[in-house]
């Protein structure tokens, strides 16, 4: 047997976790995820959105989320963007590494809308200016996640 997601989700609940650190980047994530639920006729009641000052306490609300039960599927975005000091290496680490840990802990699909560029520009650039929009990709990801744990089985 050979399992496909689709986008033909007919029930499902969904968090949208978002950083407010470079939130100028983040709200056109936050925009592409909800445009990108829109198209596949996901209702504005079927998601809750959560904000959070950094990309690193990203993976404690993704953890809160799936602790709920309420959530089939978390998409996490965030912009972490490389400056003068190591910082953006220990960032990037910590919400990785820890929105990884969610998902496979609790078994609730987290998907990771979380830019890391060198420059502003290419943040804003992966944000929908040029190439596409990251939360929206991210957010078909976690409907197209939810379908096929469910034929796997899942209660997602």
């Amino acid at each position: 047997m050979i399992y496909k997601g689709n986008f033909d989700i007919v029930e499902g609940n969904f968090l949208i976790i978002a950083s407010r650190f470079n939130e100028f980047v983040v709200d056109k994530l936050v925009e592409g995820a909800k445009g990108a639920f829109a198209m596949v006729g996901i209702s504005d009641l079927s998601y809750d959105v959560a904000y959070c000052p950094g990309a690193a306490e990203l993976p404690l609300l993704a953890k809160v989320g799936a602790e709920s039960g309420r959530y089939d599927a978390i998409v996490a975005l965030g912009a972490v963007i490389r400056g003068d000091t190591s910082h953006y290496d220990v960032v990037v680490g910590i919400t990785t590494n820890g929105l990884a840990k969610v998902a496979m802990d609790f078994g609730t699909p987290v998907l990771m809308g979380i830019l890391t560029t060198d420059t502003v520009e290419q943040a804003l650039n992966r944000a929908g200016i040029k190439a596409g929009n990251k939360g929206y990709e991210a957010a078909l990801g976690a409907i197209e996640m939810v379908s096929v744990t469910r034929q796997l089985g899942s209660k997602a």
